[in-house]
């Protein structure tokens, strides 16, 4: 199934010159959606013991994969919707500022986490997401620098920029698409 035909293009938004990657016709096909985490599950991430995502559209992903592969989920969430004690990091994104926050104990020092989004612009949101992990209990030992080409993606989108985060304790991440141009 050519999973990218059920993505849509939508220039100039959020605001001009961003190419935003639209998945709702993704989300409409429960084949499509289906055959999307198929795919994220028959990848060899190596060991692993939770899957976290980044608020909102990582969730869509994030949970049934961690369902399929039979561990837990953590969600990475925006500032305020986290009802027990967070761990908090603002980042730059290509058109402003954000933050996401994480469950203090969410993630345990030594555990594996596979981080899941829907796509990929900059890598700010990201490579939050992997400091704010990191905050959690030390489960990755190197900060976010170099992103080696060793994971796949889900979706064949040309110019997706698919990076992995390595460590004795890696964070990895798998995106389905790229907002970039």
């Amino acid at each position: 199934m050519d999973l990218s035909k059920h993505l849509r293009d939508v220039p100039d938004f959020p605001k001009p010159g961003i190419l935003f990657k639209d998945i709702t016709p993704l989300l409409a096909h429960p084949a499509a959606m289906k055959e999307t985490i198929r795919r994220f599950a028959a990848i060899d991430f190596g060991k692993i013991d939770c899957v976290a995502a980044i608020e909102s559209r990582g969730f869509l992903f994030g949970a049934p994969l961690a369902m399929q592969l039979g561990i837990g989920f953590v969600p990475i969430r925006k500032p305020g919707k986290l009802p027990w004690k967070t761990n908090r990091i603002e980042y730059v994104l290509e058109y402003g500022t954000d933050a996401v926050e994480i469950h203090q104990d969410a993630v345990h020092k030594g555990q594996r986490v596979l981080l899941v989004d829907d796509l990929l612009a900059t890598g700010g949101t990201m490579g939050a997401a992997c400091k704010l992990v990191e905050s959690c209990g030390e489960c990755t030992t190197r900060a976010v620098r170099r992103w080696p080409r060793h994971c796949s993606r889900a979706l064949p989108i040309r110019n997706a920029r698919v990076r992995c985060r390595r460590g004795p304790n890696p964070v990895r991440t798998c995106t389905l698409s790229s907002s970039r141009r």
